[in-house]
This record gives structure tokens, C-alpha cells and sequence, in this order.
């Protein structure tokens, strides 16, 4: 089994639970305007390599992580547009005993069997936006296939973690983040909503690249928006951190 890559790093905090073993997959369906990892784009710009060579890469850091309360999570790109390799992946980290968590904005879920879940400990679901037009405009994609995984998500009891990107002007609508406060509530799975400021710290990627990053100009959010959006979450009953 063969994939493609973009790279690996180890991290604490934002991609699971402890100190994770992160591996970004390349390839994305979606252009977010706000993405960070351009280069992750592409498939053909990322490394090919075999199931067992990542394997071979994160057995030198399992015990380690493994102390260290984390696990596994493969990101991007978007994992589920290389579907077979990143359940092949995920598949022989449990069989490792290791916690397994993928990050995914949910638009390719169709490519998530229950197998390749049932291998998945905890999802990390990015919802871009709860406004249709507002994904669509930010993405290039359409929000009804990340809502379907979502519940879907649920119907199999698989724990979620969501990922809500707050980029003023964009996301920061308050009637949208209330109904995504209300999809959400009556889901069973979700553990959290982590609300992460946007920032354009990948700005230097989009120079190297030689393409333009559309949201350039566009302030961080400040700590009263960022605190009044995890409100509105929590008022729905949502944990928001």
C-alpha cells in the first residue's frame, strides 16, 4: 500500500489528546481562503512512500507518545482523499494499541467506511461555516456532505472534537454560529468545540508558491470575539475552548 505525504512533526494540544505523532497527507478537494498548508494542495507535490515506511517512522516514537497520553493523527490535505492508505494506517496503529485521530473537514466522509472508523478513536471534524453560502464562498465546496458525516458520525458513536476556524468577516456571523451551536447540540459525540483564531503565519508559503493568499489583510479576531463566539457555543450546551 503506497500514499503520498507531505510530512510529520510531533505536537501537543491541537491535533488530539497528549503528545500526538501528526502525519500530514497530501492532496486537499477543498481551497479553503484561510488554509495554512498550501502546500499540502497537491498530490503530486507530496512524497510517495509505503504503509510500512510510516509505520517504521512512528513505532521510533510510540512509546513515547504513548506516555505522553497522545497517539496518531493523520491530517493535511485532506486524509480521505487518499482514503485506503490513510485506513491502512490507521488500521495498524491500533494494532499497535495506539490512539488514533483524523482531522477532516468531512467534505470526502462518502470515502469513510465504517472499517476505517471503527479504526478511528476520535474525529476532528473542521466545519468551516454553519452559512451555505458562506462555505461555499470560503472553500469552493458545499457544507451539506461535512453536516451528513457529522451524523453519521454520531449514529456510530465515534467522539468528535470540532474544529471552528474564526475569521472575521467570514465566520464570525452570529445567527451562523448559533445554528451551528444548534446542529451540534443535538449531536451525542461532540467533546468539544475548539475555536482557533484565524492567523496568517502560512502567508510565507503562499510567496514561496507563487500564488496569492486571499485573505492577507484580514485582522486575527481579538479576545472579545473569539470569547463571545465560545459563548454563543456554550450557550447551546457545547463545550468551547
Amino acid at each position: 500500500m503506497k500514499g503520498r505525504i507531505h510530512s510529520w512533526d510531533l505536537s501537543t494540544g491541537v491535533d488530539g489528546p497528549g503528545t500526538r505523532f501528526v502525519l500530514f497527507v497530501s492532496g486537499c478537494s477543498l481551497r479553503c481562503l484561510y488554509c495554512a498548508n498550501p502546500d499540502t494542495w497537491h498530490m503530486r507535490d507530496g512524497r510517495e512512500t509505503t504503509v510500512e515506511e510510516v509505520m517504521a517512522e512512528i513505532e521510533k516514537y510510540r512509546a513515547f507518545v504513548t506516555t505522553a497520553g497522545g497517539g496518531v493523527t493523520l491530517t493535511g490535505g485532506e486524509p480521505l482523499l487518499q482514503s485506503a492508505f490513510t485506513a491502512a494506517v490507521l488500521h495498524r496503529c491500533k494494532e499497535l494499541g495506539l490512539h488514533t485521530a483524523l482531522d477532516t473537514s468531512g467534505f470526502l466522509g462518502v470515502r469513510a467506511d465504517d472499517t476505517l472508523l471503527a479504526d478511528t478513536d476520535l474525529v476532528l471534524l473542521d466545519i468551516k461555516s454553519f452559512d451555505i453560502g458562506t462555505y461555499r464562498k470560503l472553500t469552493g465546496g458545499e457544507l451539506a456532505p461535512t453536516l451528513n458525516f457529522a451524523t453519521r458520525l454520531d449514529r456510530l458513536g465515534v467522539p468528535v472534537w470540532i474544529r471552528y476556524v474564526l475569521v472575521p468577516g467570514w465566520t464570525d456571523d452570529e445567527t451562523a454560529v448559533d445554528g451551528l451551536g444548534a446542529f451540534l447540540a443535538g449531536l451525542g459525540n461532540v467533546d468539544r468545540v475548539d475555536v482557533l483564531p484565524f492567523h496568517n503565519l502560512g502567508s510565507h508559503k503562499y510567496e514561496a508558491l507563487g500564488i496569492p493568499f486571499p485573505l492577507k489583510d484580514t485582522p486575527t479576531p481579538d479576545r472579545d470575539l473569539v470569547q463571545r463566539v465560545r459563548a454563543q457555543f456554550r450557550e447551546h450546551g457545547v463545550r468551547a475552548v
